[in-house]
């Protein structure tokens, strides 16, 4: 490094190293250190040289084809030289003084203004438009407070069904810029779903939730890149049937068919305990999947589990609660002090139990499935007279009103589903 005072102005003199020849014709450059004063100028020396290797890193990034990397390129090259990237249109609108500055901040080796500081300056370089695929993408980032707390697997099953509707909206009508999209192309999407439900292929719930994930994309990405856009997305949904829930075994049939002798043998032993665990838990297949050594609390007065956002993210905040353990389902914890390590990272298990109770005379009607315990554990604490506040409490249920108190206790309610429990 050579500080040489030219004229009445100390400058800094320096090679140009080889990585930066693509962009910087002149194999040394003189950098004014804008001082009469040595000691200012060695001083000043350091960031003078760091801001020069900054503008050749960023006229390199924008030596491409990619539009995003150009114009990200060209806002850090704006910065490095002390300014703000407008767009020419708004460079246009400042201050006669102002657009000054930038033309004297561009940089001319041998009397030739440097393009690219031209372009960065003079705000020419286009941003890139957000296609919606592109939209996807920024989603992910944007909306990532609603990632906090989920499971590797509710990350996935968060994810799969904006994926999906994307994916669907550019084969129907293309990865168009959103600012684009009109509403022509919103009532073809919307057609398409309509002759997807008019074949039998899929319901209007089906094709509401593909409407409702798009929505929500690319409503985000308009409203946090500040984007002001009108998008045309209302009074699109279909209306909806009656909505299907699946129906509760028979206390009968639980206890004649699926508590058996032998009949859950065939079931692989992580999905038998999850499933005989339910029967007098009434948890979600989920939670009953999520839980370990230190949620399963066996070794006290009133044996419970403790349902407890641990490594994923609770379906609302009133599913956080103990269920004390009786009948069969403490029975099936005993047997798996430590939880269900198979299912614990895995969404496969309600499938695994559904396929097999189907394909052996396990399921009451074709409606039936797993979940259908869970629902019959709330019919049976209902036939049982179980006051309204303890079933939601052990069910992860709002209550329709203000809660008082810290609720029944444990042993209360252990006493009570004793009394009910196969």
């Amino acid at each position: 490094m050579s500080i040489t005072k030219r004229g009445s102005t100390f400058h800094l003199r320096r090679r140009v190293p080889r990585r930066y020849r693509e962009v910087e014709p002149r194999e040394t450059v003189w950098i004014s250190l804008h001082t009469d004063s040595e000691t200012v100028a060695k001083s000043k020396a350091g960031r003078a040289w760091d801001q020069m290797i900054e503008a050749w890193e960023a006229r390199l990034a924008g030596d491409t084809d990619d539009a995003e990397a150009r114009y990200a390129a060209a806002q850090e090259l704006a910065r490095v030289r002390g300014f703000r990237y407008l767009d020419a249109g708004r460079v246009a609108r400042e201050p006669l003084d102002k657009i000054v500055e930038r033309v004297e901040a561009v940089s001319a080796p041998a009397g030739e203004p440097d393009k690219a500081e031209v372009a960065a300056l003079m705000g020419t370089v286009p941003e890139p438009q957000i296609t919606v695929q592109k939209a996807l993408d920024l989603y992910w980032t944007l909306a990532r407070e609603k990632t906090f707390g989920k499971s590797e697997d509710q990350l996935r099953r968060w994810k799969n069904p904006r994926f999906k509707a994307v994916k669907n909206f550019v084969a129907v009508v293309g990865d168009k810029a959103i600012d684009n999209i009109t509403r022509d192309d919103m009532l073809d999407f919307r057609q398409h779903w309509l002759e997807r439900i008019e074949g039998g292929e899929v319901t209007a719930n089906s094709a509401n939730k593909d409407l409702i994930h798009l929505g929500d994309v690319l409503k985000t990405v308009n409203t946090m890149k500040r984007l002001g856009l009108n998008l045309p997305l209302g009074e699109l949904s279909f209306k909806e049937g009656e909505t299907r829930t699946r129906p509760p075994f028979s206390t009968g049939w639980i206890r004649d068919k699926l508590l058996a002798p032998g009949a859950l043998d065939g079931l692989n032993p992580d999905a038998r305990g999850l499933v005989l665990g339910m029967v007098n838990t009434g948890y979600r297949p989920s939670e009953g999947a999520a839980l370990t050594a230190e949620t399963i609390r066996l070794d006290c007065d009133v044996p419970h589990i403790s349902i407890q956002p641990e490594g994923r993210q609770l379906k609302s905040q009133y599913a956080r609660r103990v269920i004390p353990l009786t009948g069969v389902s403490l029975e099936a914890f005993k047997a798996f002090p430590e939880g269900f390590p198979r299912y614990r990272d895995s969404a496969t298990l309600s499938a695994t139990v559904n396929k097999f109770m189907r394909a052996n005379g396990l399921l009451e009607t074709p409606a039936h499935s797993m979940y259908s315990l869970r629902h019959s554990f709330e019919d049976r604490m209902l036939e049982a007279g179980i006051d309204d506040r303890i079933r939601r409490d052990v069910f992860g249920h709002r209550l329709d009103r203000e809660r008082y108190g810290a609720g029944a206790s444990l042993a209360h309610v252990r006493d009570l589903l004793a009394g009910l429990a196969l």
